[in-house]
């Protein structure tokens, strides 16, 4: 599918072309169009309105239709529907997509793509629909995807690209562009072209723009970068996305465990990993999980409870040490005014830390010197807030109440469940990092039950001991 601008639109198409509305989203009067045109089984109109729109067009008009409209819509496209559009819906949409399609049309669908996208599209399926699939493909097409499929699940190995041009070095510049214009299983874009050994592993690389500036008998070894970044097809994409990040790579060779070239990641590809890990990161601090947009009512539903009933459990425990001082709370009123506005200050100060540490580690910007760096600056930022914060509510507090040693009472505690709170919102993500567990989930449930404790037990403790 060709790429143009996103408004513009065939000849005779009418207002049903406007494909855009002034919000950016998809205007209602083009989804209605490709309905009717839909339910009229008009494929002509609809060929018509889709021609030369860019995959993600596409895609964004795919998540308007109906679950029952999208099969239909596909059919009537047919060969004029890329299946690259597949990869740009949310998760629930494109399974549905594939359940409600034949294993044939799928197949040849996923033939016309490069083979990151097509892993991208069968990976979600199960074994028994793969291998189905898989099965009505060319033999060496099949093979290619199956050693993709088989790499760990978020790997280096399941993104790359297995269409890629590597060439040896004896190769003169001539020789090679001769190659790229004959050969007829060439990626339909790439960057630059590794160089290999005898025995196929990477040895250099050639950006395109150097070797169109060469002259034709002058041979690859003399013009190639030796400095090549290569990814081990099992590296996990995360680390993969950091060293691209790091080195500012256009792309990276992957190599097996052998050293030998299986594969090319692409930029492009490193920025849907990057989108994807940062979209994790935020709904895991928030414990929704995978969820999408366009998921059930039900699924919704089911996929947070886990985690508010992990928070009703926290909660529980917090208004267990409220219950340790019924009866100091009894006896001066203005602690049951004021203990919430210690537990939710230190609740925020902790989230600030904790945000900072989570994305540091995925990051890979925790290490060493600079872990001990942050740790302390965590714990000083929280004890120079602290004492900002504590003065201020340590002052409307002797005022509201007419007691200044309340406001006393308030301000200690305020100092040290902000100096909590960044000791603990740095300390709980790098041990849940330290024993395995994902950081990004874990962490807000267990900082929000020690910021609870701390502030409700410093503060009714004081108050119990110096104004009861």
């Amino acid at each position: 599918m060709q790429k143009h601008p996103e408004h513009q639109a065939p000849v005779g198409a009418g207002v049903a072309a406007v494909l855009r509305d002034d919000t950016g989203a998809i205007a209602e009067t083009f989804v209605e169009a490709v309905r009717a045109a839909i339910a009229a089984a008009d494929s002509d109109a609809l060929r018509a309105m889709c021609a030369d729109r860019h995959e993600a067009d596409i895609a964004d008009l795919l998540e308007m239709l109906s679950q029952e409209e999208r099969p239909r819509f596909i059919e009537l496209l047919g060969h004029d529907f890329d299946f690259a559009v597949l990869t740009e819906v949310d998760d629930t949409i494109r399974e549905q997509v594939l359940e409600s399609l034949p294993s044939a049309a799928v197949a040849e669908g996923v033939r016309e793509l490069d083979s990151d996208d097509a892993v991208y599209i069968l990976e979600d399926l199960d074994d028994e629909e793969q291998a189905e699939i898989l099965a009505q493909m060319p033999a060496f097409e099949r093979a290619l995807l199956k050693r993709s499929l088989d790499y760990p699940e978020d790997s280096a190995g399941r993104r790359m690209q297995t269409d890629l041009i590597a060439v040896p070095p004896f190769w003169t510049v001539g020789r090679t562009i001769d190659y790229m214009r004959e050969a007829d299983d060439l990626p339909d874009e790439f960057y630059e072209i590794i160089v290999v050994d005898p025995a196929f592993k990477p040895i250099g690389r050639v950006a395109l723009s150097r070797l169109l500036r060469a002259k034709r008998p002058v041979p690859i070894e003399r013009i190639m970068d030796t400095t090549i970044h290569t990814v081990r097809a099992d590296m996990d994409q995360e680390e993969a996305a950091q060293l691209f990040e790091r080195y500012n790579l256009v792309s990276a060779a992957v190599v097996d465990e052998s050293d030998r070239l299986v594969g090319v990641l692409t930029f492009d590809d490193i920025v849907d990993v990057i989108q994807e890990e940062a979209e994790e990161d935020i709904r895991g601090l928030a414990g929704v999980g995978d969820e999408e947009i366009s998921d059930s009512v039900l699924y919704t539903a089911r996929s947070r409870f886990p985690w508010l009933l992990i928070n009703l459990g926290t909660a529980l425990v917090a208004a267990s040490v409220i219950g340790l001082f019924d009866a100091s709370i009894e006896k001066m009123v203005a602690l049951a005014v004021l203990m919430p506005v210690v537990a939710s200050m230190g609740g925020n100060a902790g989230t600030q830390a904790m945000t900072v540490t989570v994305r540091a580690l995925a990051t890979g910007d925790l290490g060493g010197y600079n872990r001990r760096r942050v740790f302390l600056r965590e714990m000083l930022v929280g004890i120079l807030n602290g004492i900002v914060f504590a003065i201020f509510i340590g002052i409307v507090a002797a005022v509201w109440f007419a007691d200044p040693q309340l406001g006393g009472v308030i301000a200690m505690a305020m100092v040290f469940n902000l100096f909590c709170a960044g000791l603990f919102g740095f300390a709980i993500p790098v041990i849940l990092d330290r024993i395995g567990a994902d950081p990004a989930i874990a962490s807000s449930v267990f900082l929000t039950t020690v910021t609870d404790v701390v502030g409700f037990f410093a503060f009714l403790g004081l108050a119990t001991v110096l104004l009861l």
